[in-house]
């Protein structure tokens, strides 16, 4: 399916249900957006309910099919794709027909769009309306991305019969093969760092590859954190023969779901250094790429393909969006948290969505819930929270594992086992009840809490699609993990699409609070934060190695306010903040010095 890019913001995957049907929802409107292909039993689920909805076909993929899981994910999004297709053209004809429908389609477009200023301009000149706006429609528009995410992380080994599967069977890599094989032609987000064996993977499918009819037929999305990253992994690729189509560039911590810190590099340098190398970034990427593809006996583009430099992380004003659109020249916005609140666009049950709409700052906070062992985002009052407390009290902690795709810890078997599972905890819980005689009651609690918290995400964050959609969940009771960015404090209704999409392009405001900080200062805090509880927790203990970093962490912070208090001095924008801006960047820098090695 054709895609332009009609809209200069795009919806980040978000869980792995509350983007798992997006694209169905908004891609009629040209809104990009990205599903987790991580969990194929959703997914699965979700082709069955989409395909009685619109009374398509549809034939169950089981289990004890041969590579169910690619075959799913594959039957999945080609549907996905039909769907959207036929509600593009079904939308061109209503366009056509009302102009009822015409006007509010045209409030929720930028307003420097092409597509606005032309259907306007046949309205001004008196053309007749019925035919000149279908015949530009027709050509113009088209539908957002229906692009996937996969967390290369997420590459479990999967055994039969405990024989090892082949490496393609893993997790990520079967995902890859079910997106490689669909009808999309759209992009993979690959986030959470480099998988040297997945990323070799993408060699076996042709459609990565550019050819001399299509520049890439599927594309490449790196999520990264700074530029070194970008460099690192786009060359990787490169000397494969795999062009890097876009770098999406996700603040630290100022982010939904797992938040992977940077070493105190904050988004605005970032951001600046992606500005300044994007040419030499394309340049040098481009020629390790045709230096490989030549090897290979592949087509070589005589020119280096099109690369997209995109942000995301704590956006929440219009006039943040075209700040980080104009100053550093990026191509689209991410919007992920705030459209947690918009029934039209993401799947969340009533409840969790009320959660959300109450939540304070102080209820948003960086936990340790995630079985990865990574920082996990997420809100207090959860219904998950709720069960897992419960099981908690019973002495009965732990979830009965149904899913297993977090099954990654070696510890107890070549199998893995998640550290949120029943069985793991159990272990761990028996283990330190032989060393509680020799722990003083605060070290006890601290460590049974450290194995106990840990949450099935698994489950959790798939139980708001059963919900909102009346679909059965069997097993034992998850409830609803939810991954909001601390953004989400500062957005407190349920809000419509069209609202929501006008709030980005300043044409209203769904805000309602007045004490929203800037989204740079924002992440700043986040990381002050950070660093202050890791110095804490080292300080004392530290080598000379370690200190260092920790003094390199803080330094970088200081670098980071210093190039903030000049970016904020010589720009236009953000008028009515600049002194309140000014002093919250003094007040951490003030914090920071006070520590010392």
């Amino acid at each position: 399916m054709k895609t332009n890019d009609i809209h200069t913001f795009h919806i980040p995957v978000m869980g792995l249900a509350y983007t798992i049907d997006t694209p169905i929802r908004v891609a009629q409107y040209g809104i990009s957006s990205v599903i987790s292909i991580a969990d194929d039993d959703l997914i699965e689920k979700m082709n069955a309910f989409y395909s009685k909805k619109f009374q398509l076909p549809y034939q169950e993929i089981t289990q004890k099919v041969a590579d169910y899981r690619a075959k799913r994910i594959t039957s999945y999004l080609n549907l996905v794709d039909h769907i959207v297709t036929q509600k593009v053209e079904n939308f061109k004809l209503e366009l056509a027909k009302s102009k009822e429908t015409l006007d509010s389609y045209l409030e929720m477009l930028p307003n420097t769009s092409d597509l606005k200023k032309s259907v306007h301009h046949f309205i001004q000149e008196g053309l007749d309306f019925k035919e000149s706006v279908q015949n530009y429609i027709e050509t113009q528009l088209c539908a957002g991305a229906i692009d996937v995410n996969i967390m290369t992380k997420l590459d479990k080994d999967n055994f039969v019969d405990n024989v090892a599967l082949p490496v393609e069977f893993n997790d990520a890599h079967a995902a890859l093969r079910g997106f490689a094989n669909s009808n999309l032609s759209s992009s993979v987000v690959l986030s959470a760092g480099m998988n040297p064996r997945l990323f070799a993977y993408f060699e076996n499918f042709d459609v990565f590859f550019p050819s001399k009819d299509q520049p890439l037929k599927k594309k490449i999305t790196l999520k990264v954190s700074d530029y070194r990253s970008a460099l690192i992994q786009g060359n990787f690729l490169a000397k494969k023969g795999l062009w890097v189509s876009e770098y999406r560039i996700e603040s630290g911590l100022n982010c939904g779901g797992h938040a992977f810190a940077t070493d105190g590099f904050l988004l605005g340098p970032i951001l600046e250094e992606f500005k300044e190398k994007k040419a030499e970034l394309q340049n040098t990427v481009h020629e390790l790429l045709s230096k490989t593809l030549e090897s290979k006996g592949k087509y070589v583009p005589e020119k280096p393909l099109a690369i997209k430099i995109t942000v995301q992380g704590g956006v929440g004003t219009a006039e943040e969006h075209d700040f980080l659109l104009q100053h550093y020249e990026v191509d689209s916005v991410g919007w992920g948290s705030p459209f947690l609140l918009v029934p039209e666009a993401t799947s969340v049950d009533a409840e969790t969505r009320e959660l959300l709409a109450k939540s304070k700052e102080e209820d948003l906070y960086l936990s340790n819930i995630s079985p990865l062992g990574v920082p996990f985002n997420t809100v207090r009052g959860s219904s998950n929270e709720n069960f897992k407390q419960k099981r908690i009290d019973q002495n009965k902690a732990g979830s009965s594992c149904p899913k297993k795709f977090l099954a990654l810890s070696k510890e107890m078997g070549p199998e893995g086992i998640c550290t949120a599972s029943k069985k793991y905890q159990d272990h761990k819980l028996g283990e330190l009840e032989l060393e509680k005689a020799n722990l003083d009651p605060q070290t006890y609690e601290y460590k049974k809490e450290a194995i106990t918290e840990k949450s099935c995400l698994c489950v959790g964050l798939a139980n708001a699609s059963y919900l909102e959609n009346d679909m059965p969940i069997k097993g034992q009771a998850q409830g609803v993990v939810i991954c909001p960015g601390p953004n989400m404090a500062y957005f407190d209704q349920e809000v419509s699409l069209s609202n929501m999409v006008q709030h980005i392009y300043g044409n209203k405001s769904v805000l309602r609070v007045d004490n929203r900080p800037h989204m740079f200062v924002k992440e700043l805090k986040m990381y002050v934060d950070y660093f202050k509880k890791d110095y804490r927790l080292k300080f004392s203990t530290a080598n000379a190695k370690e200190l260092k970093k920790l003094e390199a962490f803080r330094d970088n912070l200081i670098t980071g306010i210093q190039y903030y208090e000049n970016l904020f001095k010589n720009v236009f924008s953000f008028t009515n903040e600049k002194s309140i801006i000014s002093n919250q960047l003094n007040t951490y820098r003030a914090e920071l010095l006070t520590i010392t090695f």
